[in-house]
């Protein structure tokens, strides 16, 4: 049963109005086949033979057209009425009860055998139309009655029934005996079938309820059925496929619909429901396009009610189903990161023990420089090979130290200082190397005022980093450092800070902006490649952002925004 059907259902939930016109439509198809049998009733005893008084055949004919024209007449009207029903159920009440009175008075009055089938309004009524309806049709039949037994007292009859009732004395007492007798009988009647017609509307009425709710429990279901991301599906004690939501389609591409009905190793070979129900199972599933997905599966058994018997043929299954690709993924992606951390820091310890012995041997390599230095022209061999150790040994010694720093991070301790400052002392450091070009130009294109929050000793290894990666890509001779300042709103609309370095070089690609900022990327040869990725750290624990761009006259622009606090 599909959602659309279930929706449809509820909305055409029978209500009470519709039981009604409905019990009205049966209570008329009864009274044909009453009057039918009426009439066979009539005809098996008609003759000599027996001592029962019935109608002769012109009058029985006569009513049975009456009833089946009446009833034929209401049927339809009932159809298109819509009106009070109840009223409408009244009127076919009281004319039931007089099609019955002219039954009986045709067929011998008091002395009708038919005299009982007053018990079908009263009882029709009571049903029906609780409450109103059985005393409406026994307080009508009474009245009825007591008409016939008046007239059969004066001889007001028909002329073939003197034969049976001319002996029949005008006796008030026996004529009011009778009316009595019967008009208990009928109200003892009508009592009793209210009593049952309430009974049977409070039923209807918790039923009707029951399957309301029935109704918007079962599309609540399905909803969360069909929409949940989890696969479902249920399977018989033949493990043919019963039911299949939504979230089947979407993990293995087939429809739900295309499922159900066949067998579950036909569509899922590889599920193997005889393991442990209480863990979760995985197994690859190929999809019709060739592609292969990792699915996550468990399965647990359909338990019988207390009230059903258990049966002896295998349970019902649920087997829910789940695409663990990306999780996979994702695991296996912290496990190399977790791997990774494990080495940086064995890789950490083993840069902090490294960088005491090259200390070492860089000072020693400085002694024997300035030695063979004085030596003459015999020990410049010498003196050129200290070199080069002097020259390696800081190189790694540098190295380590930006391996240190960015595998350790110092926490910012943040105060006001002045960026000019800040800048001059870098260049003022950077200009005592004698790797420094001497054709590098610097403008500082902002006031001296200019202070920022931040930590001047992290800020001044970002401002290190990002002069000394602008200059190596500028053009030699024509070295042009551009460094600019400005206050501004971040993107939370907070005061902060914007700093931009903009060089004369080649620009960086477009595809490769965010990759500089990785640990060991570098483009230099001679490069470590956590220049940058210590740049980013930083600014980063400053809870700022950085970001590289082309300038409008070509080269690349180093862009640092710093919250300002409030």
């Amino acid at each position: 049963m599909d959602l659309s059907t279930l929706i449809g259902r509820a909305k055409n939930t029978v209500n009470i109005k519709q039981i009604l016109r409905n019990q009205l439509l049966w209570m008329m198809v009864l009274r044909i086949v009453l009057y039918t049998l009426l009439l066979a009733i009539s005809y098996v005893f008609h003759g000599a033979q027996f001592d029962v008084i019935v109608l002769p055949s012109n009058l029985l004919i006569l009513l049975l057209l009456i009833v089946f024209l009446t009833t034929i007449f209401s049927a339809f009207f009932l159809l298109i009425y819509e009106g009070n029903l109840r009223n409408f159920g009244f009127a076919q009440n009281l004319l039931d009860t007089f099609f019955v009175a002219l039954l009986v008075f045709f067929s011998g009055s008091s002395r009708s055998i038919f005299t009982s089938v007053f018990f079908f309004p009263i009882v029709a009524g009571g049903l029906i139309l609780p409450r109103k309806g059985g005393l409406v049709a026994a307080a009508s039949a009474t009245l009825l009655y007591g008409t016939i037994l008046f007239l059969e007292a004066y001889g007001l009859y028909p002329a073939y029934l003197r034969e049976y009732l001319w002996q029949t004395s005008p006796n008030p007492l026996a004529i009011f005996n009778y009316f009595s007798v019967q008009g208990l009988t009928f109200f003892l009647a009508a009592i009793l079938s209210a009593l049952f017609g309430l009974r049977l509307q409070k039923t209807e009425n918790a039923l009707s309820d029951s399957i309301k709710n029935f109704d918007q429990l079962a599309i609540l279901y399905k909803q969360i059925f069909d929409n949940i991301s989890t696969g479902i599906i249920t399977i018989d004690a033949k493990n043919v496929i019963t039911s299949a939501n939504n979230a089947i389609e979407k993990i293995i591409g087939l429809s739900p619909t295309n499922l159900i009905g066949h067998k579950l190793q036909s569509a899922f070979p590889s599920l193997d429901l005889s393991g442990d129900t209480s863990n979760r199972l995985t197994t690859d599933f190929i999809k019709k396009d060739g592609s292969k997905v990792q699915i996550g599966y468990s399965h647990i058994n359909i338990e019988h009610s207390e009230t059903e018997q258990p049966s002896q043929e295998p349970p019902h299954k649920i087997i829910t189903l789940k695409d663990i690709s990306e999780i996979e993924k994702l695991e296996r992606q912290l496990r190399q990161t977790e791997k990774l951390a494990a080495i940086g820091m064995m890789s950490a310890s083993i840069a902090h023990d490294f960088r005491n012995p090259l200390t070492a041997i860089s000072g020693s390599a400085q002694v024997l420089a300035n030695e063979f230095s004085s030596g003459g022209s015999e020990n410049y061999s010498n003196f050129q090979l200290t070199t080069i150790i002097l020259r390696e040994s800081n190189r790694l010694i540098e190295t380590i130290s930006d391996f240190l720093r960015f595998s350790r991070p110092e926490i910012a301790n943040c105060s006001w200082f002045s960026l000019r400052g800040c800048i001059e002392e870098v260049l003022q450091v950077c200009k005592s190397d004698p790797a420094w070009p001497e054709s590098a130009q610097i403008h500082c294109e902002f006031d001296r005022t200019v202070d920022i929050w931040a930590d001047e000793k992290e800020m001044f290894t970002v401002f290190t980093h990002l002069i000394l990666n602008g200059l190596a890509f500028c053009p030699p001779g024509k070295e042009h450092l551009v460094i600019k300042a400005r206050e501004i709103k971040n993107r939370g609309n907070q005061e902060a800070i914007e700093i931009s370095i903009h060089d004369n070089g080649p620009g960086i690609a477009e595809e490769k902006r965010e990759q500089i900022f990785e640990p060991f990327f570098t483009t230099r040869a001679e490069g470590t490649g956590l220049g940058l990725a210590i740049v980013k750290q930083t600014i980063t624990e400053h809870q700022g952002t950085i970001d590289v761009g082309c300038g409008p006259n070509g080269g690349a622009i180093f862009t640092i925004t710093l919250p300002l606090p409030q």
